[in-house]
């Protein structure tokens, strides 16, 4: 995986292969990034990505400037995989070892994007928990946004909140707002 854009715009950085994750491919990021940069300001916003996996997301993030970025996943290999990284890039990324759930429903924190990178295996039940819990908890700030990767195959349109989706190669992200 590479750093896109930002203050380590090129950089590669190699995860162990023992983790068990499936990183978001630099095409999907990259077009992410770009829809994204159109409608914030990345030093002005805080991010809390969820099934974190190796970083990827929160590492873009970093590198475009956020600075308050949470990074939560269960598996403790990945969690520390991601503190090491971003301790080596000076990176702003607090890191949680936590079931997503659990952890969505015991904080109070707001947060302007919401990113949840999910196993593609995941049924509608479990992705439906997850936006239920973060707009039943009010997870969101004003005007802030979820965005689901998960796999063409699935369908995420009917639940609620739902805002856009949009598709690169294997990946999809759906917006809910």
């Amino acid at each position: 995986m590479r750093i896109i854009s930002g203050t380590h715009k090129g950089r590669r950085l190699i995860a162990p292969k023992t983790l068990p994750v499936r990183p978001t491919t630099d095409f999907a990021k990259e077009a992410l990034f770009n829809i994204l940069r159109n409608s914030l300001y990345f030093e002005e916003i805080n991010v809390l990505d969820l099934f974190a996996g190796t970083g990827n997301i929160s590492y873009e993030f970093a590198s475009r400037g956020t600075q308050h970025i949470t990074a939560v996943d269960a598996h403790p290999a990945c969690v520390k995989f991601i503190k090491e990284t971003a301790e080596t890039l000076d990176f702003p990324i607090d890191t949680v070892k936590s079931d997503v759930v659990k952890y969505l429903s015991a904080i109070s924190a707001t947060f302007d994007i919401i990113f949840a990178d999910p196993p593609y295996k995941f049924d509608n039940n479990q992705f439906e928990e997850i936006i239920a819990t973060i707009f039943r908890n009010n997870l969101t700030k004003p005007n802030g946004m979820v965005i689901i990767e998960h796999s063409k195959e699935t369908d995420l349109s009917h639940l609620p909140y739902f805002k856009e989706l949009r598709k690169y190669g294997g990946s999809v992200f759906s917006f809910f707002q």
